[in-house]
């Protein structure tokens, strides 16, 4: 059935619905269509063109949280699984090297988890896994089965699957009601579902407001930098995440795009923005991309130090981890918030989805639990 209310369609509606099209929303929808429930995914543009931009990402086990490793030893289960199903690597076989004592301090977080293939390795394998760095003879840990996610074939591979269920279109409201169903209003149109779940990047935090929820998510900007290769590509790269502080940033992570021939760089740090959404300084984003330019010149010499491509993006991080994560759960509807979500993506999918069905929401999900905090 379909009429209008005020000049704003009313359509018949799917049993579900997930507001925001990155790769938590599409995994989420993506999950909920594995187990035969009809799902309608709103995305203001185009999907995976948010928090979830660009052509690479690290997949890495290693967290404070030995409860986020085993998550992201779920997650990886996923991405292998998807990867056959949508035939095309999702996940690249290179490994992440990660430099500096944090990184021993996380390889004691794996082996206590266990099921991880990592170990601490010596300069002549830091060469050889990573052959664009300098010298280096510090700590070192290798995550073997870690590595370069392949954002735009995993992004392409979930909106082909769910075109037919991707509205395009701003969600404006979201209304509980009596019943225990939902109102979803958007630019385009009002429907009502049985379950929504939230995965709208900085926008979440706003629809949550509109029920009531006031969510501890703070806002900022971060900047990325690609590098051509100075020489031909080279066959084997890792990702690489630097907290040494020899090359003067004790925040670093890195990563190859696809062939190998350019690499991603990009600060920890981020920019922290006002409520109305301003950058507090605007000369603070060109100091990440100044501090980024002048690490690849001291680290990377197998970078051109001059970068081809910029991007930048939504930070939204909460509180107690910069990789936590966690779901708010009012009535009917489910918010979920968080940084460094792209590699949990698929096991978030498969428990929102679960969540959205009937089955509860997962415990270490709960903000209570707090998953991503360091555990004494």
């Amino acid at each position: 059935m379909t009429g209008t209310e005020y000049g704003v369609a009313t359509t018949r509606s799917p049993e579900v619905a997930v507001i925001g099209g990155g790769i938590v929303g599409l995994s989420t929808a993506y999950a909920l269509r594995e187990q035969g429930v009809s799902v309608r995914l709103y995305e203001a543009g185009l999907p995976g063109t948010g928090q979830s931009a660009g052509e690479s990402r690290i997949f890495r086990h290693a967290h404070d949280d030995p409860r986020l490793v085993a998550f992201a030893r779920e997650s990886r289960g996923i991405w292998d699984e998807w990867a056959e199903h949508f035939d095309v690597e999702l996940v690249s076989s290179d490994g992440v090297l990660a430099i500096g004592d944090s990184a021993l301090a996380r390889l004691r977080v794996l082996n206590q988890v266990g099921g991880v293939e990592a170990h601490e390795i010596d300069a002549a394998e830091v060469a050889q896994r990573m052959p664009l760095l300098a010298g280096y003879s510090g700590p070192a840990v290798l995550d073997e089965s870690g590595g370069a996610i392949r954002t735009r074939a995993a992004i392409t591979a979930l909106t082909g699957t769910l075109s037919d269920a991707v509205t395009t279109g701003e969600v404006i409201s979201i209304d509980p009601r009596a019943d225990g169903t939902v109102e979803v209003r958007s630019v385009t149109d009002r429907a009502v579902y049985s379950k929504v779940v939230v995965c709208a990047g900085r926008e979440t935090a706003r629809l949550a407001r509109s029920v009531g929820l006031s969510l501890p998510v703070r806002l900022a900007a971060h900047v990325r930098l690609t590098f051509d290769v100075k020489a031909a590509a080279p066959a084997r790269v890792a990702c690489l995440q630097d907290s040494s502080g020899v090359f003067g940033e004790v925040g670093v992570y890195a990563t190859p795009l696809p062939g190998n021939s350019n690499y991603s760089v990009g600060l920890s740090d981020t920019v922290g923005v006002r409520d109305d959404g301003a950058f507090i300084d605007p000369a603070a984003i060109r100091s990440l991309d100044e501090r980024a330019r002048e690490y690849v010149t001291r680290a990377l010499p197998g970078l051109h130090p001059e970068p081809r491509d910029f991007l930048h993006c939504w930070v939204t991080d909460l509180p107690w981890s910069e990789d936590g994560v966690a779901v708010w759960e009012a009535g009917s509807v489910f918010f979920v918030a968080g940084h460094n979500l792209f590699k949990q993506a698929p096991a978030l999918g498969r428990a929102l989805a679960g969540a959205a069905t009937g089955g509860g929401l997962r415990a270490e999900l709960t903000p209570e639990a707090r998953l991503g905090e360091a555990q004494s």
